[in-house]
């Protein structure tokens, strides 16, 4: 039996974008304590993530925006010294403090620290514990509490680096993920699914890409929807591209107990859902599967949400 991987830093801890704010902190210290009550944190090989190499990021993203974020970062510090704002706001849900800049290369190194550690055969599969998440940063803006795109970066990161043929990417966040869209689209080596809350945030156009599954969902529709459109759309196209490896943008904010979405999903479907993800990777990616934290706002759901995902990964 293969083992997973559990991939996080403290220095994701330390990236806060003010009081009061849903991503914050608090996310991760949700999933460790419901893993330490649960044991099922004791089955996984716990690794530290790594910093991400900027020549890898910029696989995903202009060299000019990650030159520009790391000179807020650096603007930032000089402020904050002279006893200036502790944040700087990118948009406005979304601010880096100074510790921003570390975390969201922690967050993307551990992403490709786990696709080098899953394709050499260390691991069956791994979950990054990440913050901040990366779905919404497209390749030249961050939005949307995101910065790099960790799912992305590895992506093309197992396509450049490792020579792979063929990924896929599965986002089940109940926001579209646009940034993975944006540097995806149109690259058949890529096939990106996802469903997501519709009419709703990031409220942009949708590319028309062959390469792209879309499943928009109107808010309170439930698993059991959510189960067949999977079973009809996402399951055909994954098996028809036969990929290689499998990324997931976890985010667990279509629980129905995260305010922050309205769709009506519980832990049995992300079970469910982890599981249909995990049989594609059995028939085509020698169960290659590498899954990163995006949403997921009620701390309590969020712990049993990543436990019911972690127990399918790990066989538990």
């Amino acid at each position: 039996m293969g083992m997973t991987g559990f991939f996080t830093h403290s220095d994701c801890r330390r990236h806060e974008m003010g009081e009061g704010h849903p991503e914050c902190p608090q996310r991760l210290d949700a999933i460790e304590d419901r893993l330490l009550i649960t044991g099922v944190g004791d089955a996984l090989d716990r690794r530290e993530a790594p910093f991400a190499p900027l020549a890898d990021i910029e696989l995903a993203h202009g060299r000019m925006y990650v030159a520009s974020l790391r000179g807020t970062s650096e603007r930032l510090r000089e402020e904050i010294a002279a006893g200036g704002p502790t944040h700087a706001q990118i948009d406005p849900d979304t601010s880096m403090n100074v510790t921003t800049w570390d975390a969201a290369l922690r967050a993307t190194g551990a992403a490709l620290a786990a696709t080098d550690a899953v394709l050499a055969g260390e691991l069956e599969n791994a979950f990054c514990s990440v913050r901040p998440p990366g779905h919404h940063a497209c390749r030249d803006q961050a939005m949307g509490f995101c910065f790099f795109n960790s799912v992305a970066v590895a992506a093309k990161y197992a396509l450049e680096r490792h020579g792979l043929q063929r990924v896929a990417i599965v986002d089940f966040d109940v926001h579209h993920g646009n940034g993975t869209e944006d540097i995806v689209a149109g690259d058949e080596r890529i096939l990106m699914v996802g469903f997501f809350q519709h009419p709703f945030y990031p409220y942009g156009i949708r590319s028309e890409a062959t390469n792209l599954v879309n499943l928009p969902v109107s808010a309170y529709t439930k698993g059991a929807q959510i189960r067949e459109l999977i079973e009809s759309v996402w399951i055909p196209r994954l098996e028809a591209h036969r990929p290689q490896m499998i990324f997931i943008s976890a985010g667990f904010d279509a629980h129905r107990d995260d305010d922050l979405g309205q769709l009506g999903l519980v832990e049995q479907d992300y079970t469910w859902i982890t599981s249909r993800i995990k049989d594609v990777a059995r028939r085509h990616a020698s169960r290659r599967i590498v899954s990163c934290l995006e949403g997921g706002y009620n701390l309590a759901a969020l712990g049993r949400s990543v436990e019911a995902h972690l127990r399918v990964l790990a066989d538990l």
